[in-house]
């Protein structure tokens, strides 16, 4: 099976990207001033990614806010039209089938906000309609991402954090949220695939840098934001990830709850863990994690954070490690120093 190619693939090749499989599409990895060079952009000024990748599920209609509150775990209530919210969509065992983000875009309407191979999991636990290929999604980043944005139109940059908001933008609407996966500040934007590449080149035209998914992957480690597959997947829990404040505990139910409240009362087995190096050899996922000669885990995702100028990874480890401890990471062969550290290893950029 072929990966798909996003809408603006054509754009992203005029725009010197590398392109890369990523969750089944062909996606931009970075483009010619390479990854750490887009990912300083992005922690100092704004850059664009393009999320088309993510999915996009139309739940509209009356019966909706009730599908939704009955099946994903955090509680609508905390929010209303005009927001958006995190939020996990569990099995019945209790394990993440995927974290997403919800745009309640109106009174009955709602855009769910899937990652790029989950999007058939949603569609079976949801009665929505999977838009995904009549739209491309572009994600503004970074301190100056509004300030830049105003250039093209000042509505994109009066969107607020997590707000969200839709208007007619030369013949088309807009669906734009206050959400990002960085960090820093910043909105996305869903717009119909006619006006995709026209949108794109007017936001490079007002300086703001193209970048790829190896920084965004970057930063979102630095800021120890969980990426399904790694830190989520059907072998862990919302617990273990320390999300446990996106659990609807004051509503009748969510999807796999009865065996969450049995891991909330006895605790959870594993739980998210900063590690970081002292100097700039990358940490990668696989790694195993040793105190003293005894495994705790293994990484779930590591790197170079071009912020910190050192190795940093995460992972799902045992017990309840001390920040300083220090551990010996055994990756290729090879046992590489680091120390468990606080999360988020780089707090947002002011």
């Amino acid at each position: 099976m072929t990966d798909r190619r996003p809408f603006l693939y054509d754009a992203h090749v005029k725009l010197g990207a590398k392109i890369v499989p990523f969750g089944g599409w062909e996606m931009p990895l970075q483009y010619g001033s390479g990854t750490v060079a887009e990912h300083l952009a992005c922690r100092n000024d704004a850059v664009v990614f393009d999320v088309s990748h993510l999915g996009t599920v139309r739940c509209d209609g009356p019966d909706m806010f009730g599908a939704l509150q009955s099946t994903l775990t955090n509680d609508l209530r905390k929010v209303t039209p005009g927001r958006a919210q995190y939020t996990h969509l569990l099995n019945d065992d209790g394990f993440v089938v995927d974290d997403i983000i919800v745009w309640w875009v109106g009174e009955n309407e709602f855009d769910v906000m899937p990652n790029a191979s989950n999007t058939s999991g949603v569609t079976d636990a949801l009665p929505g309609v999977d838009v995904t290929s009549e739209r491309c999604v572009l994600a503004i980043q970074g301190p100056r991402a509004r300030a830049k944005v105003a250039k093209v139109d000042q509505r994109f940059a009066d969107v607020g954090r997590f707000r969200v908001t839709r208007f007619d933008y030369e013949g088309v609407e807009m669906r734009v949220a206050g959400t990002g996966y960085t960090g820093e500040e910043g909105l996305e934007i869903a717009v119909p695939n006619e006006a995709a590449e026209g949108l794109l080149a007017r936001l490079v035209d007002a300086d703001i840098t193209p970048a790829g998914l190896g920084a965004r992957d970057t930063l979102r480690l630095e800021a120890a934001l969980p990426l399904y597959g790694h830190e989520l997947t059907l072998s862990s829990t919302t617990l273990e990830a320390r999300l446990g404040w996106v659990l609807g505990w004051e509503k009748e139910t969510f999807r796999g709850r009865a065996a969450v409240e049995r891991e909330r009362d006895r605790g959870p087995e594993k739980l998210l863990t900063g590690l970081i190096v002292e100097g700039r050899q990358p940490l990668r996922d696989g790694g195993e994690v040793m105190i003293e000669g005894v495994n705790v885990g293994t990484l779930t995702s590591g790197n170079y954070s071009p912020v910190l100028e050192r190795g940093i990874g995460l992972g799902l480890l045992s017990g309840d490690p001390q920040i300083g401890t220090e551990v010996s990471v055994a990756l290729r062969g090879r046992a590489i120093a680091a120390a468990f550290t606080a999360l988020p290893f780089v707090r947002k950029v002011k």
